[in-house]
């Protein structure tokens, strides 16, 4: 499996969006691998003035909406718009789901209108290979005839805006992370063999190459942290050998777990740190925890933050056993999500595009999801194993306590690691090259 490709075809033109960071966290890898770097279709140069202030209304309404409707009682009413907007029908029984939605017509309005017309120009220019984590950049490109287009699905299952009205014409390939997924773009018309099965593209810096040699050294460490009685190491030395093929660490016996709480790009959920900080107080002071609470990019959330750490008096903690991650952008933050990601023993996040992480060996803490689609991403990472549902947040150092005591956290790392896709950023890759006429270098 490539790592990266070698070709003197062009490079394929990776383009994401900022709609939180879902769709810039699965570009990123593939950028990565392809040498090249993550173009933004809501910016200049793929769009004119008139079209940037557009994706900065919508991106400013989704985050608005997507933040005030956690809100006890007066979020009630954008909860039901959210789960509106992020609409997916019931899979089963199996039908015929092709006929276009309003959302579809009016996208399809918005193309007609030159919506995507500096990405069409681009790819006229370049004759590049157009790689894409949303779904409007393929659909403007299938509609322009371009031939080479890739769309990796974001989520377990998807809205029918996804897929063009035409769906059995489309051009595009569809790279999806699950298997229902692909059921879903069937279900939506698209021909079965314009869908491939992949996995989510994860962070190559947990990988470590197709081998997995980080993945494997993060996850012995982590499951020693997480098993501090031993029983669950004791209940399969041997498949612990033959599947994770490295050494458990003894150094990291009786260290205290890495606890970390991130919230979504659009800053949702943030006030679930001023209801759990109280109750780890006394772990805290005990050495019996460290945790990390993650404020992406946004420096509103990091005050908000250091206000519930001042408010459940542990911030003398702050620089050892409790931290904030923040950055100035996206790509500093990638960089140091994944080194914490690397030391982290447990996640809770809600089951945004975080929820494929758990394929690393992370066992995840789903806090209420945020639209349709999340309920569908927690559902399917619950079904996997390898995730447990946030409980009341007021009272989680003892339901924690708990879990980790029970070795439940330990087998749903492993659960995460045995059942749920790990090669994704590696299979997108190998399925660009094979398209694009490109080839893998030598011993990959």
């Amino acid at each position: 499996m490539p790592t990266d490709l070698q070709t003197s075809a062009p490079t394929p033109l990776v383009i994401a969006v900022e709609m939180g960071y879902g769709h810039l966290r699965a570009a990123t890898p593939l950028a990565e691998g392809l040498g090249t770097e993550v173009t933004h279709i809501d910016r200049p140069p793929l769009v004119a003035p008139g079209e940037e202030r557009l994706w900065a209304r919508v991106r400013g309404a989704y985050e608005l909406v997507s933040r005030l409707s956690q809100v006890p009682v007066i979020g009630a009413p954008l909860r039901l718009l959210l789960d509106g907007i992020t609409d997916i029908p019931r899979l089963h029984p199996y039908r015929d789901l092709s006929a276009p939605t309003r959302s579809v017509i009016t996208l399809e309005r918005l193309i007609r209108r030159n919506l995507g017309a500096g990405l069409v120009a681009r790819l006229k220019e370049t004759r590049a290979p157009l790689l894409t984590t949303f779904y409007s950049p393929a659909i403007v490109a299938d509609r322009a005839g371009h031939d080479r287009i890739f769309c990796v699905v974001t989520d377990s299952d998807i809205n029918r805006i996804w897929v063009p009205a035409a769906p059995e014409q489309t051009r595009i390939q569809y790279l999806v992370p699950t298997r229902r997924a692909a059921r879903r773009l069937r279900s939506y018309g698209v021909p079965e063999e314009r869908i491939t099965f992949t996995g989510f593209p994860l962070p190559q810096a947990l990988l470590g190459g197709p081998t997995l040699p980080a993945l494997k050294r993060n996850l012995a460490a982590r499951l020693v942290r997480l098993d501090p009685s031993g029983e669950f190491r004791r209940e399969m030395p041997e498949e612990l050998a033959h599947f994770l093929g490295v050494p458990l660490p003894p150094e990291e016996e009786g260290k205290p777990p890495q606890l970390t709480f991130a919230v979504g790009g659009a800053g949702a959920q943030s006030e679930l740190a001023t209801q759990f900080l109280p109750g780890f107080r006394p772990m805290l002071d005990a050495g019996r925890i460290r945790i990390a609470l993650v404020a992406g990019v946004r420096p509103e959330v990091e005050a908000r933050f250091r206000e519930s750490i001042w408010a459940a008096g542990v911030e003398h903690h702050l620089g050892g056993a409790l931290e904030i991650l923040r950055a100035p952008g996206f790509s500093e933050y990638y960089a140091q999500f994944n080194a914490l990601l690397a030391r982290t023993d447990v996640l809770w996040t809600k089951p945004s595009e975080l929820t494929f992480y758990a394929a690393l060996g992370l066992p995840l803490i789903s806090a209420p999801p945020v639209g349709v689609h999340e309920r569908y991403n927690r559902r399917w990472a619950r079904e996997g194993g390898a995730a447990l549902k946030q409980r009341d947040a007021r009272f989680a150092s003892e339901w924690f306590s708990d879990w980790l005591a029970d070795g439940l956290l330990a087998s749903a790392a492993w659960a995460g690691y045995m059942r749920l896709p790990k090669f994704g950023t590696y299979r997108i890759l190998e399925a660009v090259a094979a398209s694009s006429g490109t080839t893998a270098p030598a011993g990959s």
